[in-house]
């Protein structure tokens, strides 16, 4: 719930924006979203009074709805970017599974928010991922490796989710700790197994 705003003095620490959201991004992964409270994240900051949190979001929330707009909206450019590098379906897709894999080891609290976290039980508003940019532009990639024959004539959410749920689950394995080395250790094998549920036999 939004509380009155403090008044501002000259003597308290203020965070900037992107601060409170890497530090609350790193609170969600680890703790969960409803397990973690505004004050864990003023705290966090090292800010003595919620007002620093509050002049830059309204509540919890709105530091949520702002952290997955912004990772969908990097995700979205990185995967703009592989299909202008790569022409064939299977190498934009290749070089998908090399972003993830990059990201789960680089990056592990930002794959923990979108894999592990159920985010339409706190951001019941926003769109599910699969009707973001960056999975609309992953589809086309399938849609495109059907019309090529790179992989079998078949639907292509479906193909999706053959392929992705193979990936996601290594992924979230890793998050969770269950496989310990690191993550682009599992990469290659991970494909191989993805790729022949989907790849059209010749």
């Amino acid at each position: 719930m939004d509380q009155e705003l403090d008044t501002p003095t000259p003597s308290q620490k203020t965070a900037s924006k992107d601060e409170i959201l890497l530090l609350s991004l790193k609170l969600f992964a680890q703790k969960g979203f409803f397990n973690t409270s505004l004050t864990d994240i003023k705290e966090a900051a090292d800010i003595k009074t919620s007002n620093g949190i509050y002049q830059h979001f309204k509540s919890k929330h709105a530091i949520a709805s702002d952290l997955y707009g912004i990772v969908l909206d990097n995700l979205s450019i990185s995967i703009d970017d592989i299909r202008r590098r790569n022409r064939k379906p299977s190498e934009q897709l290749r070089e998908t599974v090399n972003l993830l894999f990059k990201l789960t080891e680089d990056a592990p609290d930002v794959m923990r928010f979108l894999l592990l976290l159920r985010i339409s039980e706190f951001l019941p508003d926003e769109k599910p991922l699969l009707e973001t940019p960056a999975f609309l532009k992953i589809k086309k990639i399938f849609l495109a490796a059907v019309k090529e024959g790179e992989i079998r004539n078949m639907d292509a959410l479906l193909a999706y989710t053959y392929f992705f749920g193979i990936i996601n689950h290594v992924l979230i394995m890793i998050l969770n700790g269950s496989l310990t080395n690191a993550a682009t250790s599992y990469e290659s094998q991970t494909w191989t197994a993805a790729w022949n549920t989907i790849a059209k036999k010749f």
